[in-house]
């Protein structure tokens, strides 16, 4: 029989400050960057003191591996250490053949998650791969994000005395990314994944009434990205007179600095400035319904690796 594995993919973050310069270069493919743009994100680093993604991914393979007794889970960053290729070259020395390998971007676009894949496709030669693509709508990952929102939700609105809506996010992505290139290419899922995890969400927590979506952190380089945005969110909410609102980013399975900063600090701020109080639920990061969650993906994948050929 062979020997199988699952291998958890992530984006990448660096350890210091002095490494973003290299980090984004391998975000862009080599392509540079404004002087003005790297310090930006040098200083949103240096406000949050480092971005824990990288650790946190660690301890969320652990859980997995915990939840499969047995089969060994890897991890592998695309954009910073350690990189999907060396770990995958780990892999085959540790005599790993088949591998499930899970993006931890639950929502599918074919760029972005596109990406992983023929990274880790080009990285695996010898080894069997079944890539699990997108699990926007995945049970066990609704009810993960149900179970941090909903005491947040419910000490927030006994707080205020009123019910308190909710703004769910994800991560925004340049338009061209998600425009069909090709006649007769099918649409790609990322938005529709995004607002379907959100609807899933707010379903298992009815209570909470009135709730509304948004992209978050769009990007500097060139061309539009995907809306509406959470700051054009935030206007329109102030001007029906929202006073209270939490924000669940439902893109993101850990905390990092599209979390820390993004929401934590540039929102927070932005909201308080239109006399909205924003707070959010705890994230993810070690939560054992997610460990769940990837621990049944992996046996489907695994599962399918041993069908006959």
């Amino acid at each position: 029989m062979a020997k199988q594995a699952v291998l958890l993919l992530a984006h990448g973050t660096p350890e210091t400050i002095e490494e973003i310069p290299a980090y984004l270069s391998n975000v862009t493919g080599g392509r540079p960057l404004p002087a003005h743009v790297i310090e930006e994100i040098a200083r949103r680093y240096s406000l949050i003191g480092k971005s824990p993604l990288t650790e946190l991914t660690m301890e969320q393979g652990k859980l997995v591996e915990a939840e499969l007794s047995g089969i060994p889970v890897y991890v592998g960053m695309r954009n910073w250490k350690p990189y999907i290729s060396d770990v995958v070259g780990q892999m085959r020395s540790d005599g790993v053949e088949e591998a499930a390998a899970i993006c931890l971007a639950p929502q599918n676009s074919r760029t972005s998650v596109g990406l992983y894949r023929r990274v880790v496709e080009s990285a695996a030669s010898g080894l069997r791969i079944d890539f699990i693509q997108g699990w926007a709508r995945h049970p066990l990952l609704v009810q993960a994000f149900a179970e941090r929102l909903e005491p947040a939700w419910k000490k927030f609105s006994d707080e205020v005395g009123q019910p308190v809506p909710v703004l769910f996010t994800a991560h925004s992505v340049p338009c061209r990314t998600v425009q069909s290139s090709a006649a007769g290419e099918e649409p790609d899922p990322y938005a529709e994944d995004a607002r379907s995890t959100a609807a899933l969400v707010a379903g298992l927590v009815p209570r909470i009434g009135q709730w509304y979506f948004a992209f978050q952190s769009q990007g500097a380089s060139g061309g539009p990205w995907i809306g509406p945005t959470v700051e054009s969110t935030l206007d329109a909410l102030a001007q029906q007179g929202v006073t209270t609102l939490i924000l669940q980013p439902i893109g993101f399975l850990c905390d990092h600095v599209e979390i820390l900063y993004d929401v934590d600090i540039l929102f927070r701020e932005y909201a308080a400035n239109l006399g909205i109080r924003l707070e959010r639920p705890e994230s993810l990061n070690g939560s054992a319904i997610l460990a769940r969650a990837v621990a049944d993906l992996s046996r489907q994948g695994l599962a399918r690796l041993a069908e006959p050929r």
